[in-house]
């Protein structure tokens, strides 16, 4: 799933966080200036309005998309956006004053002062954050990594270019020169070429890539079906100067590493689609975090009783476009079960690069031959071993509702359509598992569905499956 980088303002959280603390502190100052040293929220008027300042900040910032491009920004257009940001908000908070008519009660002098000092604190604030970031070469959001497809004559301009207009957010994890094999292993710019052009999609297949640039001579011809190819393994093409395509539901002309290029991927998604998915997450993870805290004062003892050892399994898995992160349970199966999930392979009941057994003997208190219903199977029948996934969600590794997350040596035997069911964010459940998952044993066929849920994405369908899934869970159907 695809969002244009310049629409991508949600991703500076940290600008979101220091405009609204630097704001907050100015108003406070602005009311001791006026009423000396003496609590600001101590009178209603005063403390409602320090309210409304939260708001119209988070209404300001998710109207105008202000951050957007703000690392590019010059002096004078920061200049100008601080003011922008300032006077809106001012403007909502007498707005209030004026319907509430409590303009009497509050101080105008503090407003002056709040307007003034607001501006000059917000603009610095930016600035001195925005040449720390730069200085430093941090971010506090997830890169994409890209490849780029370029030929030998343009390579080194492309690749400079491309990191000089990105500002780190991107990671250029290789380049491939379409009229040149013999330079695969040397580098360009800094920059290793790491293939040949008609080994894309094996290069890839088992790597973290999230684009791939193509910057080539025009009418230069590519291999056959390698831009489909590499947009059903759930890649986003940019292609510079291309034509549009049939498929223009899915395309959009977009500004990428200094480019202007068309993108086309799975599944567009605009940046409100994904920060409201983002906050559901958030708000989902605290509440499943709670829940999860006060079960693991039951669980825990139990599983520890049951099977010595840690409460909690770790695993190595693969998220968006191949990120790999580690993924949190309540241990529901004995110390060695990765270990004997080799022994077992023969008597699995899935066709293709998932595990899944009914009588599974690794199951705690389940017995030698997997079929008694012990504290394992208690765990997993309840689904009360993924609650810790709850971490998982908050962090950013993973949504509420997305693809199953495979397992490292599943991920390495996938084919190129495999891989586009990893275009989004894993989940901690999906449509496999409010499709009765118990029933499917064809891996074709849960591709199918998560490919489904790719393509008609919205946050309906996500509420949606979020309410089946409650119900599945309740009735102790779909998990075996």
């Amino acid at each position: 799933m695809y969002r244009e980088i310049s629409s991508s303002w949600f991703k500076h959280w940290d600008f979101i966080l220091l405009d609204l603390i630097v704001l907050q502190v100015i108003y406070v100052v602005s009311i001791m200036c006026r009423n000396g040293f003496v609590n600001p929220y101590g009178q209603d008027i005063y403390r409602q309005e320090a309210i409304i300042l939260c708001l119209a900040d988070i209404c300001t910032v998710f109207f105008t998309e202000e951050y957007s491009g703000i690392m590019r920004r010059g002096y004078f257009q920061e200049f100008k956006a601080a003011l922008k940001h300032v006077v809106i908000v001012y403007l909502m908070m007498i707005s209030y004053l004026f319907l509430m008519k409590r303009g009497e009660d509050f101080s105008r002098i503090s407003l002056v002062i709040f307007v003034i000092f607001g501006f000059a604190g917000l603009y610095l604030e930016r600035l001195l954050w925005k040449i720390y970031l730069l200085k430093h070469k941090k971010v506090f959001y997830a890169k994409r990594a890209i490849l780029i497809l370029t030929t030998r004559d343009r390579a080194e301009r492309v690749v400079q270019t491309v990191l000089k207009n990105t500002y780190n957010e991107l990671e250029v994890r290789g380049v491939i020169l379409a009229d040149d094999d013999s330079l695969v292993g040397a580098n360009i710019a800094g920059v290793p070429v790491v293939c040949k052009v008609t080994e894309i999609p094996d290069y890839i297949q088992t790597r973290w890539v999230d684009s791939m640039l193509i910057n080539v001579r025009e009418g230069m011809v590519l291999p056959r079906n390698l831009e489909l190819t590499c947009i059903t393994m759930g890649l986003t093409v940019h292609r510079k100067l291309a034509r549009v395509g049939e498929n223009t539901r899915n395309q959009q002309l977009d500004s990428f590493g200094g480019y202007v290029v068309l993108s086309t991927n799975i599944r567009m998604a605009t940046s409100r689609q994904l920060i409201l998915k983002r906050l559901m997450d958030i708000c989902g993870a605290v509440v499943g975090l709670i829940f999860t805290a006060i079960l693991g004062i039951f669980i825990a003892p139990a599983i520890y009783i049951a099977s010595p050892g840690p409460v909690l399994f770790s695993q190595v898995r693969v998220g968006r476009n191949g990120r790999k992160f580690k993924i949190y349970k309540f241990r529901s199966m004995y110390m060695d079960a990765e270990k004997r999930k080799k022994e077992l392979m023969e008597k699995n009941e899935m066709k293709g690069f998932m595990f899944k057994m009914d009588a599974d003997p690794r199951i705690i208190g389940s017995g030698p031959d997997g079929t008694k219903h012990g504290l394992g199977w208690f765990i997993r029948k309840t689904s009360i071993d993924e609650f810790p996934q709850f971490w998982n969600i908050l962090k950013g590794d993973m949504s509420l509702v997305g693809t199953r997350p495979p397992t490292v040596d599943e991920w390495e035997q996938y084919e190129p359509h495999h891989r586009g069911r990893m275009a989004m964010k894993p989940g901690l459940t999906g449509m496999w598992q409010v499709s009765g998952r118990s029933d499917i044993t064809d891996f074709e066929e849960v591709v199918k569905l998560d490919m489904d849920y790719i393509q008609k994405w919205n946050i309906g369908m996500d509420i949606k499956i979020l309410l089946k899934t409650v119900m599945v869970v309740f009735k102790g159907s779909g998990s075996k």
